[in-house]
């Protein structure tokens, strides 16, 4: 009997320790995927961009706004455009420190806690962008309506008849909730996939941690 028993926490013992070693080798490998997905999430940024910045350079509203002679707006709009650089620039380096973050975490509580302040960085992000798309948007449909001559009749008619500004305004909701659509499902499709990789590791060191 005593052997038995002694058999018994013999047994207790190494289970412990087979279940350490199991935790252990869950941690490294929910560490390794989180730091996988956050390196994305600050490359995904990066290459978003670059990609706005060449885009501006084909596309600049310089020329239209000199066309219409009203190159004085070229300098609002490069402040508003010179201000979104240094905003995302500020994203993309906290995505920077998140990542060298968990990289070098090696507490489950610490990892836990800055998947969170990630995936809250890149809610931040990505309501910021969508944010600017509608003020960007707003902008574009005003310099256009205003100051664009191929505009005035249109604005003539508005102006004398109720339902051509209705129809107007309308057109015009449908058109920016349209661009804000496809702004949202993009990011849902390239962020959201990854936030809820990052959240489901979350749940994870959440079990081990308990």
């Amino acid at each position: 009997m005593k052997e038995l028993d002694l058999l018994k926490k013999d047994w207790k013992k190494n289970a412990d320790s087979f279940l350490q070693i199991s935790e252990n080798e869950i941690y490294k490998m929910i560490h390794k995927k989180s730091s996988s997905i956050v390196k994305w999430i600050l490359i995904i940024s990066i290459l978003e961009i670059l990609f706005w910045t060449v885009s501006n350079l084909f596309f600049s509203t310089d020329e239209m706004l000199i066309k219409i002679k009203h190159p004085e707006m070229i300098f609002y709009l490069e402040v508003l455009n010179y201000f979104n650089y240094v905003v995302v620039l500020i994203f993309v380096y906290f995505f920077y420190k998140n990542y060298k973050t968990i990289s070098t975490i090696e507490s489950t509580k610490l990892l836990m806690s800055s998947i969170l302040k990630t995936r809250k960085t890149v809610q931040y992000y990505v309501w910021y962008n969508l944010g600017m798309a509608v003020i960007s948007s707003i902008i574009s449909f005003f310099i256009a309506f205003v100051y664009n001559p191929d505009m005035t009749y249109l604005r003539e008619k508005i102006a004398t008849n109720g339902k051509a500004m209705f129809v107007t305004g309308g057109i015009l909701l449908l058109v920016t909730l349209a661009f804000l659509g496809m702004f949202w499902c993009f990011y849902r499709l390239l962020y959201g996939t990854l936030l809820r990789r990052l959240y489901a590791n979350y749940k994870e060191l959440k079990k081990i941690d308990l």
